[in-house]
């Protein structure tokens, strides 16, 4: 059962869509495929999991966009949050 969204392609977590207990499996569509994994915590609804493992320092990706980066290795089915995401300010050229 689908229980959560991958926004964008490029994004290297997807939101859920429900509560999902450590241990249930994270579903998603990627096109017309449905893609599935093991949560290793409890995450709130509409809150972001990791899709793979992420580095510490790497970008998180959401909506395509580089949305802050890793405090520390975050592994596929991790909570992604403030606890383990820190922001980043990038110089913007406007």
């Amino acid at each position: 059962m689908i229980n959560a969204v991958l926004i964008h392609n490029n994004d290297s977590v997807v939101i859920s869509i429900e509560k999902i207990e450590k241990g249930d499996m994270v579903e998603f569509k990627k096109e017309n495929e449905v893609i599935s994994f093991k949560a290793l915590d409890d995450i709130p609804m509409y809150h972001k999991v990791a899709l793979k493992d992420i580095q510490k320092g790497e970008p998180i990706l959401k909506y395509g966009e580089h949305i802050g980066q890793a405090s520390q290795e975050i592994k596929k089915g991790n909570h992604v949050h403030e606890h383990n995401v820190e922001s980043v300010r990038e110089d913007l050229h406007v």
